[in-house]
C-alpha cells in the first residue's frame, strides 16, 4: 500500500509555494492625481512598472527552480490568480513571459483579490483629509466614503481563500500530483497583507504593525518539513522585521517552517497572552482556585 505523502490534501496535493506579488509601478503610484479622472481599475502601469514585472518574472522562476526537491528537481508548474484591475492584468502579462506554456497549467482573473475600493473618482485634496483621519481612527476598520476598509477587504479575500483551497482539493487546477504546484497570486499591497493576516490567522493590532509591499515585491508562503506552509523557508529573519512582523511573529514563522502540522506551537506566548491576563501552567492550579473558591463559599 503506497504511504500517504505530508504534501497530499484528501483529493489534492498541497501545493509547495502560494506566492503572492503585488503589481508593478502604476501611473496611479508615479501621479495620484491620475485618479481624479481615470478610474482605479482602468489605472496602467508606467514604464518602469513594466520593467520591474519582467525582472520580478525572472526572480520567481529563480526561486522555484533553485529550491526544487531533492537534486534540481525539473517537475514544476505555476497557476496563476490574478486582479482584474489593468494594472494587475498588465503586470502578469510581462512576468508571465519567464514562463513556457510547458510551465503554465491555468490562469483565473479573480475579483474577490482586487484592490480595496477608495469610492470612484479620487479627488485628491479631499482624499488627503480621508488618509490623514484613517490613520487615526486605525487603517484595518476605517471605511473610505463610498469605499471599502481593510476589514471588508478582508471579508472578501477570505471568501477566496475558501475557493483556492476547494481548487485544489478537487484538483480544479488539473495538477498532476507528481509536479510541485505554484499559485502564484498577482494582486495589491492590502489585499496580500490581509492575504496573509487571515492565511496565520494573525490579529488586527498585529496587522497595523504590517509594511505594504513594494510594487512587484512577492512573498513566498513554502511549505516547511512538517508540513505547515511558513515565510521562513524562503525568508530571512531580517527580510521579516523590515516587514513589519514583531519578533514574537518572527518566531513563530521559524516554528512553522519545522514543525509537524498537528502540533501546538507553545513557543509563541501572542496565541494566548493577547487574549488573556493569565491562564494556570495547569489543571492543579485550576482544582487550588476552585477548591479556594469553595471554602470561602462555605465560610461565608
Amino acid at each position: 500500500m503506497r504511504m500517504c505523502s505530508k504534501r497530499e490534501k484528501r483529493g489534492g496535493v498541497l501545493p509547495k509555494r502560494i506566492i503572492l506579488m503585488r503589481h508593478g509601478e502604476s501611473e496611479g503610484n508615479l501621479d495620484p492625481t491620475a485618479y481624479d479622472t481615470t478610474p482605479d481599475p482602468k489605472i496602467e502601469l508606467t514604464e518602469q512598472g513594466i520593467a520591474q514585472a519582467r525582472a520580478a518574472g525572472a526572480r520567481i522562476r529563480h526561486v522555484i527552480e533553485g529550491e526544487g526537491e531533492g537534486s534540481e528537481s525539473d517537475n514544476w508548474r505555476v497557476y496563476f490568480y490574478v486582479s482584474p484591475y489593468a494594472r494587475t492584468r498588465s503586470t502578469l502579462r510581462e512576468l508571465g513571459r519567464a514562463f513556457s506554456k510547458k510551465r503554465v497549467i491555468g490562469v483565473r482573473e479573480e475579483c474577490r483579490i482586487r484592490e480595496q475600493d477608495f469610492g470612484n473618482f479620487q479627488a485628491q485634496e479631499r482624499m488627503n483629509v480621508i488618509k490623514e483621519t484613517r490613520q487615526r481612527f486605525g487603517r484595518f476598520f476605517y471605511r473610505f466614503p463610498e469605499g471599502e476598509s481593510a476589514a471588508d477587504v478582508f471579508d472578501r479575500v477570505s471568501s477566496f481563500l475558501e475557493s483556492l483551497w476547494r481548487d485544489v482539493d478537487m484538483n480544479r487546477l488539473h495538477h498532476d500530483p507528481s509536479d510541485d504546484l505554484n499559485l502564484i497570486i498577482v494582486s495589491h499591497g492590502l489585499a496580500s497583507r490581509v492575504f496573509l493576516m487571515k492565511w496565520f490567522k494573525w490579529t488586527v493590532e498585529q496587522f497595523e504593525l504590517l509594511n505594504n509591499l513594494g510594487n512587484c515585491e512577492f512573498r513566498v508562503i513554502q511549505l516547511g518539513s512538517g508540513g505547515e506552509y511558513s515565510l521562513a523557508v524562503h525568508h530571512t529573519d531580517d527580510e521579516l522585521l523590515e516587514w513589519g512582523l514583531s519578533p514574537d511573529m518572527v518566531a513563530d514563522q521559524k516554528w512553522r517552517a519545522h514543525s509537524n502540522k498537528h502540533d501546538s506551537n507553545g513557543s509563541c506566548s501572542w496565541y494566548l497572552d493577547a487574549f488573556f491576563d493569565h491562564l494556570p501552567d495547569s489543571d492543579s492550579d485550576d482544582e487550588n482556585v476552585d477548591n479556594h473558591d469553595e471554602t470561602n463559599c462555605v465560610s461565608s
